[in-house]
């Protein structure tokens, strides 16, 4: 799991929580951990800043180690690793998926669209979460759904009407809770028909 852009917050350790007590192996990634960590950083805001100039290459690279990682346990089949995103997270995880065959589901949660050139290289089954309230992300859709249809991949984008940007953390004032546990519910479809079966 690849966090928000101000960093790994109690939130995602309590969904990665969420995830394992559902059966699965579950890893949030601190894309701080080469600067010493969130707890290395003063409040959200240094995390945030930080993260800014940390390339995206790393970051990507870093979220693709993850995924080898999780490959190399013995209690996790290597064949059904997955990634989830927030925010700049859902970025990140979108261009895991068009980079990393490995990948064998991924869930961006309001991530910005991978470049559209990079669509045709994407193995990975994509379920996009997108908020209504979000112009700013929600611009790039259109034309990520079309080249996702030319190119014949396996995708679902779900928009939540009446939900802003970072819909799906209880910890944010613009925390959508019906959006949210719809998104949850999603999510574990998703995961479950791509990564439980037999």
């Amino acid at each position: 799991m690849v966090h928000e852009n101000r960093g790994l917050l109690p939130h995602f350790e309590d969904l990665t929580r969420r995830f394992a007590r559902e059966g699965y192996v579950a890893l949030a990634v601190d894309m701080l951990s080469r600067e010493g960590g969130a707890a290395a950083f003063a409040d959200s805001a240094a995390m945030l800043t930080a993260l800014r100039n940390i390339p995206t290459d790393q970051v990507v690279g870093d979220g693709n180690a993850a995924v080898s990682f999780l490959q190399d346990q013995p209690y996790v089949q290597r064949d059904r690793v997955g990634a989830t995103g927030f925010c700049f997270g859902g970025s990140i995880v979108w261009l895991m998926a068009v980079g990393n065959p490995e990948l064998a589901a991924a869930i961006p949660f309001y991530g910005s669209a991978p470049a559209l050139e990079d669509v045709p290289n994407l193995q990975t089954p994509v379920l996009g979460i997108y908020a209504g309230e979000d112009s700013r992300i929600n611009g790039g859709v259109p034309s990520l759904e079309a080249e996702l249809v030319v190119q014949q991949k396996d995708y679902k984008f779900v928009t939540y009407p009446g939900a802003a940007h970072p819909f799906f953390n209880d910890t944010d004032s613009r925390y959508h809770p019906e959006s949210a546990e719809a998104a949850w519910m999603e999510s574990l479809d998703w995961f479950e028909d791509h990564l439980m079966g037999t």
